[in-house]
Order: structure tokens, then sequence, then C-alpha cells
């Protein structure tokens, strides 16, 4: 059975769906979510999921599959992903998987064994009661002694991301050092990173949030409010909702959302950039201004290393 397994991602506002999208056209490809807020239904403009054209023409997996108050570990999203990449291959088709969320990214890529873990609704109980008890800095301490990487990027007040990743490492048996895993045997990769210049990502990236608030992200953000989910929920906090839930709050007018979540879009990029950074196996793509989707689907399909970026800044 073929096991080709084409890999899309790349900083967020680089193109990844549409190209994705244009390359499962070309090889009898289907597509399968690798991004954390497109797992959930109600959010999609602010997750910027492909439209519902796209997926009525190219079968799309893994979007809009769990409510915004569901908790989706990397244990389960490796177990649906890959049972959705088998299923895709059983039929002969070519599985695309597209997205930039790096925890889920390695839950595919490498050979991760979760089979022993529960659901880890116990344990985020524990250590919720923990940091109650305990205090911020104790829990961002325990955070270091496991993983002193992902402490170093994170701020010790910031607990509930502290305690996502002490699960990430726990579930993960340190999911984030990439080193000391071996590549998923299942499957032949075609790992392709999807990159561009800095400047013209930036602003690629300050046009889509103005898009993104022309398309209705407000509305969306109330409307989920009106369902009563709860604004602390990690879907919640995702970039663009948190700074529409203030600016729905009062806390800021919507000049200054919109400009928050520019910012911090940008900053996630460049943590994006740096994660991406690590993968060894992968290919760099650097597309440039007014290259066709086409030429870099050309580019994925007939790629050689020289032609291509190491994944560094190009000079200009």
């Amino acid at each position: 059975m073929n096991n080709t397994v084409f890999i899309i991602t790349g900083p967020t506002a680089t193109g990844k769906s549409l190209i994705a999208y244009y390359l499962a056209k070309r090889i009898g490809g289907e597509i399968v979510n690798c991004d954390s807020i497109q797992l959930y239904k109600y959010m999609d403009i602010g997750s910027a999921k492909p439209s519902e054209q796209e997926m009525a023409r190219i079968p799309h997996h893994l979007y809009s599959i769990c409510m915004p108050d569901e908790s989706m570990t990397v244990a389960k999203y490796q177990e649906i992903a890959t049972n959705t990449i088998d299923e895709i291959l059983s039929r002969g088709k070519i599985p695309v998987v597209c997205g930039g969320t790096g925890l889920y990214l390695n839950s595919i890529l490498y050979d991760m064994d979760f089979g022993a873990n529960p659901d880890n609704d116990k344990r985020r109980e524990e250590l919720e009661r923990l940091a109650d008890e305990r205090g911020s800095e104790y829990m961002h301490q325990y955070l270091e002694a496991l993983d002193p990487d992902a402490a170093s990027r994170i701020h010790p007040n910031n607990v509930r991301k502290v305690i996502r990743a002490i699960e990430a490492y726990e579930y993960g048996k340190g999911i984030g050092d990439i080193n000391n895993l071996k590549m998923n045997p299942k499957y032949d990769f075609k790992f392709y990173i999807i990159n561009m210049d800095r400047e013209w990502l930036y602003d690629r990236i300050n046009r889509r949030v103005h898009k993104l608030i022309n398309d209705g992200l407000v509305t969306e953000v109330s409307s989920l409010l009106a369902k009563s989910y709860d604004v602390n929920l990690p879907s919640m906090q995702g970039i663009g909702y948190k700074e529409s839930i203030d600016y729905l709050y009062g806390k800021c007018d919507l000049a200054t959302a919109i400009s928050e979540i520019q910012k911090n879009t940008r900053h996630y990029a460049k943590r994006q950039l740096t994660w991406l950074r690590r993968y060894d196996d992968a290919n760099w793509i650097e597309i440039k201004k007014g290259e066709s989707v086409g030429e870099i689907v050309d580019s994925i399909l007939y790629y050689k290393p020289e032609h291509f970026s190491n994944g560094q800044e190009k000079l200009r």
C-alpha cells in the first residue's frame, strides 16, 4: 500500500491552506487539518478555515470536529489524525497534512506511544490544584526541571500555559525535544515548510487581520459568548478571539484590538519559525511575491534542495 504523506506547514499567513488545496488537487490528495483552532466548531473566521467551496471540491478532514469547550490532547489528536491518514491511504489517496501546530505535527511525524496514557483531564485537575496551593513560581520551576526549553519561552505568571507545557512533556515524553525522537516508520513523509521574506510575511499578517475583521470576526466571537462559552477556555484564548473579547467587554476600542491581533500574530509567526527550524528532515521553500500557487506546487513536486533556502532570512 502506498504510504506517502505530504506535510505542508510554515508560519501563519504564508498561504499553507491554499497551497495544500492545489497540491491535493494535482495529486489526488485529501487534506488533514493540523491546526489546533480549526478543530473547533463555530470558530471559522478567526482560525481562517478553508472555505466551504474548497472543502466541497477537495475532501478536508478534522475541521470542526469538536466543541470549543472540549479538550483535545496531543494523544487524542494523534489517534484521530493517524486513523484518518490510514483511512485515506487505504482508498489509494494521498494525505496532505496542513497546519502549523507544532505539538500535533510532532505526534504525526514521530514514533510516539501514547497508549499507556489516560485522558489528561484528571492530571490537569491535579496540576491546577497544585498551582492553587503552591503558586505560579513553583509551577514554573517544576516545568523548568522537566523541560528547560519550554520554561524559557513561557512567563512564570502564565499558569495556564505552564500547566499545558507540563502536560505536553508528560504525555509526549519530552515532546519538545525532537532530537531524541525517531521518525514514524509507518509513513513516507514528504515534508515541506513554506516560508517568505519577513517583511512580506508581516504585511500579509496585518492585511489578513483586517480581512478577518471585515469578514465578521467580532460577530463570530460575540456568537460564541452568546452560546455561554467561557472566555478562559483554551480555544477562546486563541489569537483573534481573546483580543475581540477584550473589545466586546469594553476593555479596549476596535483599533486597539486590531493592533493587538496583528502584533500577537506576528509574535506567533516568529515562535513558529523558531520551532520549525528544529526539523532537520524538512524541505524549506521560500516563496516570492508574484509567484503563482501552481509554481509553488511545482516546487513541492519537483523539489531540488539547492534551489531553495534553508529556512534562514534571505537578503533582498
